[in-house]
């Protein structure tokens, strides 16, 4: 199998959907939902319009379906079901199963096609936590499973990234609220930012003056800004980096140059935030594992 990844295992299946690899081979066998390739010891292989088919079951399941019901569809049945059902309900598991295709796929067509669908009903920032999170999530265990490849993560990453510069451009007006400054940026050899672009987002949807810097700013970097803005609220992101042997005197030397005033803050999210409770000797740090608990904080 190639890196752009075309073939599925049945353990691939269950990872995407949930349902167990056992269920999915009773199914196989009494209804011949499926006719996968078998390969070296018997390996059960699925293509992509296999997958776009078990996803379709797995939506119609959550929603209530039987499999009895479902097996007797012809595909065409089974996506005109759907498609009445997301015009009531379940049109988020179905925007995210259709973006999952549009990764596999690497077609940028269905993800646009999909995302305008939906701004033209709902918020951005609806969207972001209603749909985009989730996937982001998944695609983490997705990937952690080997189900997808780095190149599937970067894909929907980067699109995910241009809707949220494009969506943070048609806010971006004066600021309202002067009364602090937000400073957003990531650590050096940090690379996961979309958790911190869209802090920003909805720090300019609440009117306040924010200044994003981006990937890999070493910390006496940001010194200058000291001497232009007060109080500031430094927002980092560890996800990736600092690396755990490096974490206290990270800790250390962020406290002893970004706290120096003791009207400044710095607010740390992402995956590593839990540990940072370790290294902690300022009530000036906050802690903020999840994007929504920051968010609750401005």
């Amino acid at each position: 199998m190639n890196n752009i990844k075309n073939q599925f295992s049945i353990i691939d299946f269950e990872n995407l959907t949930g349902i167990k690899a056992h269920t999915i081979r009773i199914w196989e066998k009494r209804y011949q939902l499926f006719n996968p390739e078998r390969h070296g010891n018997n390996e059960r292989l699925y293509q992509l319009d296999d997958l776009k088919k078990i996803l379709n079951i797995s939506f119609l399941q959550e929603n209530g379906w039987k499999i009895s019901k479902i097996a007797i569809l012809t595909d065409d049945e089974m996506s005109a079901t759907i498609n009445a059902m997301v015009a009531e309900k379940g049109k988020y598991t179905e925007a995210i199963n259709q973006f999952k295709v549009a990764m596999f796929s690497f077609d940028l067509m269905l993800f646009e096609i999909t995302y305008q669908k939906l701004i033209a009903q709902r918020a951005f920032k609806e969207i972001f936590h209603e749909i985009f999170i989730p996937l982001l999530d998944l695609i983490g265990v997705l990937w952690q499973t080997g189900t997808i490849v780095p190149a599937h993560e970067h894909f929907v990453s980067q699109l995910i990234e241009n809707k949220l510069h494009l969506n943070i451009e048609k806010i971006q007006t004066l600021p309202k609220k002067m009364d602090k400054t937000f400073v957003l940026f990531l650590p050096e050899n940090e690379i996961h930012n979309l958790g911190i672009l869209y802090i920003q987002y909805e720090l300019l949807l609440k009117g306040y003056q924010t200044i994003y810097l981006g990937h890999s700013i070493p910390l006496e970097d940001l010194r200058i800004l000291q001497t232009l803005y007060n109080p500031i609220v430094f927002i980092t992101q560890f996800t990736v980096a600092p690396r755990l042997e490096t974490l206290d005197d990270y800790m250390h030397t962020l406290q002893n140059v970004l706290l120096n005033r003791p009207q400044d803050e710095c607010w740390i999210n992402g995956r590593k935030a839990d540990l940072i409770t370790l290294y902690l000797h300022t009530p000036q740090v906050k802690v903020f594992p999840k994007v929504k608990e920051l968010l609750n904080a401005i």
